[in-house]
């Protein structure tokens, strides 16, 4: 494996991922919990390890004290006395008096980084996607081609542009413009049904990016974003952006990445995972996907033996953590993090649990997303009428419903 001595990464971790909401009311979108024991972030985070990148920056802004603790906790394993880390760097207002303003001014903030550590690239990446990626096979790609800028890209069809950032590129692989969720895309050459999707990936020569974020700065009008602002500026300059196509380390038939920014895409990304062959493949020994997990015992059924009443532990087609008890209750396609209790006679169908969540006695739950530490009452039904579950929780338009963190039920 080849080590990123001459490549410094940041990764971009302050989002509130305001369409997440309510998983985001007390957290930033990359520390949102996923398949049980992951954070989002995770994923990012192992794909930089595994690819041999040791210089890693964690840009944080909103409500980021629960990712703080991850990354502490979980995340503390390179040696600095190699000059290897893995690093926070939160807003501090050390240009101006505003926080980060956009994806580019998170990084123009964080210049004095570049001068001390003097890398060949800088490596920009996003801390809320789900996918595996090798990328020093994306850092090769871009001194091979000799650009100035390399934009990782992933194809996906053209009907979902209107969440996307999307990259208009030639025959040559050349990219000639950028449209930000544009209802009409520009398609992939010579395929009218796709598109080049921009998956936040950025790799810039170091005098290209410090040049053009000095640029960017000082324009009033900007958002300071890499898609809208930086790269059209770099384009009207004539120098060479190219786009590099996603290779999958995922190990499957179809490319696997998502992009999570809503409810009801989190949810679908997690029962990925719940299927008999899972669509991404968490088990792969070659690409490890590592995390912290605070010390649960192993999980336990109970079974009372007498099969009475249907008073029977079972869990058929789901993840289930460290810490959980199914205690004579059912749970089937579903997703417990660690220290959840399942109590007689519930059912729980489809739906994510997160930890500490306890379901009494007779409860019925589908397709639901229970985020931490609430107590779901004896008897309680959710997921099965949504009119009355608009009336104390948030369902989205799929109908998903979602408890928020702590929340009290009565």
């Amino acid at each position: 494996m080849k080590i990123g001595k001459r490549v410094l990464t940041f990764i971009m971790a302050g989002g509130k991922g305001e369409r997440l909401y309510p998983l985001t009311k007390d957290r930033t979108k990359p520390a949102v919990p996923f398949g049980g024991i992951y954070r989002i972030i995770d994923f990012t985070l192992s794909n930089c390890i595994n690819s041999g990148l040791r210089k890693i920056y964690v840009l944080t802004q909103y409500k980021s004290a629960s990712l703080q603790r991850h990354i502490r906790l979980g995340w503390n394993i390179l040696p600095s006395e190699l000059a290897q880390f893995i690093e926070l760097l939160p807003a501090q207002q050390r240009i101006s008096e505003t926080w980060y303003l956009g994806t580019a001014d998170a990084i123009y903030q964080n210049l004095y980084t570049l001068e001390l550590d003097k890398p060949d690239e800088v490596l920009i990446l996003a801390g809320d996607h789900i996918y595996k990626m090798n990328y020093y096979t994306l850092v090769d790609f871009h001194r091979q081609a000799q650009a100035d800028l390399t934009v990782g890209v992933v194809e996906v069809d053209k009907e979902k542009s209107a969440h996307l950032g999307v990259l208009e590129v030639d025959s040559m692989g050349r990219v000639i413009g950028f449209q930000e969720k544009p209802s009409k895309p520009k398609t992939i050459p010579n395929n009218p049904d796709k598109i080049y999707a921009s998956m936040g990936i950025y790799v810039f020569n170091l005098p290209v990016i410090e040049n053009e974020l000095q640029e960017d700065s000082r324009k009033k009008d900007s958002a300071h974003d890499f898609g809208r602002d930086i790269i059209p500026q770099m384009l009207k300059k004539g120098l060479k952006v190219v786009a590099f196509n996603f290779v999958d380390e995922n190990k499957r038939e179809a490319q696997y990445w998502r992009d999570i920014g809503t409810v009801d895409a989190y949810y679908e990304a997690n029962m990925d995972l719940v299927e008999v062959n899972p669509i991404f493949n968490l088990y792969d020994k070659d690409w490890p996907i590592r995390t912290y997990q605070e010390q649960f015992p192993p999980l336990k059924t109970v079974h009372s033996g007498e099969e009475i009443a249907g008073r029977v532990g079972l869990a058929l087609d789901s993840l289930i953590s460290g810490g959980c008890v199914v205690s004579g209750g059912r749970v089937q396609r579903s997703i417990l993090s660690p220290n959840v209790r399942i109590n007689s006679y519930s059912e729980v169908y489809d739906s994510i649990l997160m930890e500490g969540v306890n379901v009494g006695r007779y409860a019925k739950i589908k397709k639901a997303i229970i985020d931490k530490d609430v107590n779901i009452p004896q008897g309680a039904v959710i997921g099965y009428d949504h009119q009355e579950d608009k009336k104390r929780f948030h369902v989205t338009e799929s109908g998903i419903v979602v408890v928020a963190k702590g929340t009290e039920i009565k």
